[in-house]
């Protein structure tokens, strides 16, 4: 990769794919990264890391759409639709994502959504 907006636009990418590859997806973080759902407790290193992507296995991916995307040296911004597909459901997770790149490496990922409004959409 270029840089690291390039990296996390190539990342996110990835799903656009129905059920994105964790393997892959591994391969864009460090040994040592931190991937933090903010409502949730962080994940920490690349095992829980995966851990914490297989469970996006459960659902199927409809593409991540960017709407703002914004870099700064060695950390990118992004504000995004996440969609899913789960239990036959349309589900839309509006998102505002901060990755800090090293090298061509992610070492922390921090997404803050609304966590009520995500399992609200899965009851209805």
């Amino acid at each position: 990769m270029s840089d690291a907006n390039d990296l996390i636009t190539a990342f996110v990418k990835e799903f656009d794919a129905e059920q994105p590859d964790v393997a892959k997806l591994l391969s864009y973080f460090s040994d040592d990264a931190v991937y933090h759902n903010i409502p949730i407790a962080p994940s920490v290193g690349k095992e829980a890391i995966e851990k914490a992507l297989a469970g996006i296995g459960q659902m199927t991916s409809k593409g991540w759409e960017v709407t703002h995307q914004v870099a700064s040296g060695n950390i990118v911004m992004n504000e995004r639709i996440d969609r899913f597909e789960i239990g036959g459901k349309p589900v839309e997770a509006l998102v505002c994502g901060v990755f800090e790149v090293e090298g061509d490496k992610i070492v922390a990922w921090r997404d803050y959504f609304d966590m009520a409004m995500f399992q609200k959409q899965m009851e209805g």
